[in-house]
């Protein structure tokens, strides 16, 4: 019989029991190790990473349930079998709540341990497998919605082919709600960085010197209030990829640092007296004319050469209107699902509005329309913005001052279980959002001038645009 791939570690404070089970296991075909204690098989989980563990209930000093508990915090993946004593029953079922794949008996006959260890690897690698195919169904679903079936969005694809396997700086460029940051994610899945951590950082979200300490992290006593060292998002996307987003917008001060970093693969923390080497894959994206901000001296002319070893333009949606029908029915399945509602399509009327459209805030536009649909039940709320109507004219309040919004029926917020405060809570959150959203793609993502025009504090809309996660495409 072949020696199997899968290590199982023994855990038994009898060095007979060990030995035993050992040699079975190995005429079973499978590998070995073993410990005599529970600290024994913590450090030694972490170094041999096992297939699988079988634990003996009865241990001194730490017992089963306490390594149990242990084990499970260290790699919450690897099943462990329990060995137990007749007469252990309470401890058996305590073992089975922690996460124990199965137990077994002591005294046993080898069959019965060679059928559940088989028993317990099938079902591990079944609930691998479906997991991987989860993840490749949520992979393909994200590239279905950023290429869909265009010829431009074909050729995107093509390149990000080419390039997700090296580690090629990208430079992706396009409007607001393009899909900028999906394309990023799409190099990172399909590269062999794809395990490895992906983060992101908004150039714009905080001031200049907060993001150099977002970036490059700081030492301890680096300036008031630095009580412990921080690593900053260079280190914890080390091995991985980091995605710069809205890059244009970076201070020339940060610039300079950032090219250090692409060229030599090191910084230095705020603070720090040496140097942090890193091996990060960086993509960085902008809806900014970088060409022209080089030429007016507001970008490094450098480090804008070496963000744009390879650029990704993404055309905006009016360009590419062949989409938009694909686009309507992801949406609205993503958010019939979410919501629990049962829309299937749109009407006629709706769709050729739609179609005649030229989308300035591109597919992020496109999603808050169809969710708003959704939630609200009917057409009506997303046909008042192609008549020319501004958004706050779909908000009114009744003499108790609760919001309401025109043209929704009853049945478009669920009443059950939820208190008429909190749902017209819910529903002013969601207007909110959707106004918000509008006046930043009328200012073409300026957020100074969509706070003016809000009249509220450019902190406030920062916070607004976080809070409703407005960024996320």
């Amino acid at each position: 019989m072949k020696p199997k791939k899968e290590t199982i570690l023994i855990i038994d404070d009898e060095k007979d029991m060990r030995f035993y089970l050992e040699n079975l296991m190995t005429s079973f075909g499978y590998n070995t190790a073993s410990v005599g204690s529970g600290h024994e098989a913590l450090e030694k989980v972490k170094i041999i990473n096992p297939s699988l563990i079988v634990l003996d209930l009865m241990m001194p000093e730490m017992d089963g349930i306490e390594v149990l508990k242990r084990l499970k915090e260290i790699n919450g993946d690897i099943p462990v079998i329990m060995l137990s004593a007749h007469g252990h029953t309470d401890n058996v079922v305590k073992a089975m709540k922690i996460g124990a794949s199965d137990f077994i008996n002591k005294p046993f006959e080898p069959e019965v341990i060679e059928i559940t260890i088989s028993q317990v690897l099938e079902r591990k690698n079944l609930l691998i497998e479906v997991r991987r195919l989860k993840e490749e169904i949520n992979k393909q679903s994200r590239y279905d919605l950023v290429f869909s079936s265009s010829k431009k969005m074909t050729d995107i694809r093509s390149i990000i082919e080419q390039v997700a396997e090296t580690n090629i700086t990208v430079l992706v460029r396009g409007e607001s709600g393009t899909g900028k940051e999906l394309v990023a994610r799409a190099i990172h899945t399909t590269s062999l960085r794809r395990d490895k951590p992906f983060v992101k950082v908004l150039c714009t979200a905080l001031p200049d010197n907060l993001l150099e300490s977002e970036l490059f992290g700081y030492e301890k006593g680096a300036f008031t209030g630095a009580i412990r060292r921080k690593p900053g998002k260079f280190e914890l996307a080390n091995s991985g990829t980091i995605f710069l987003d809205e890059i244009g917008d970076m201070h020339p001060s940060l610039q300079s640092k950032l090219l250090q970093v692409l060229q030599d693969g090191e910084f230095a923390r705020i603070g720090g007296e040496s140097d942090v080497k890193v091996d990060v894959r960086v993509i960085a994206a902008t809806n900014k004319d970088l060409d022209k901000a080089v030429k007016d001296g507001s970008f490094r002319e450098d480090l804008f050469y070496r963000l744009n070893v390879v650029s990704i333009v993404i055309p905006p949606l009016r360009e590419r209107k062949e989409d938009i029908p694909f686009l309507i029915e992801h949406f609205l399945n993503k958010y019939n699902t979410q919501y629990n509602k049962d829309l299937k399509k749109l009407s006629d009327e709706t769709m050729a509005r739609f179609t005649e459209y030229n989308w300035p805030g591109n597919v992020r536009e496109l999603e808050n329309m169809i969710k708003r649909v959704v939630i609200l039940g009917n057409e009506k709320t997303v046909l008042t913005r192609f008549k020319g109507l501004d958004i706050q004219t779909d908000i009114h309040y009744n003499e108790n001052q609760m919001p309401k919004i025109a043209g929704a029926e009853q049945k478009a917020i669920p009443g059950n279980g939820f208190s008429l405060k909190s749902i017209n809570k819910r529903a002013l959150a969601e207007v909110e959002k959707e106004a918000i959203k509008d006046i930043l793609y009328k200012t073409h993502w300026n957020r100074r001038e969509a706070a003016q025009m809000l009249k509220i504090s450019y902190k406030s809309l920062l916070n607004k645009i976080k809070e409703y996660e407005l960024d996320k495409v």
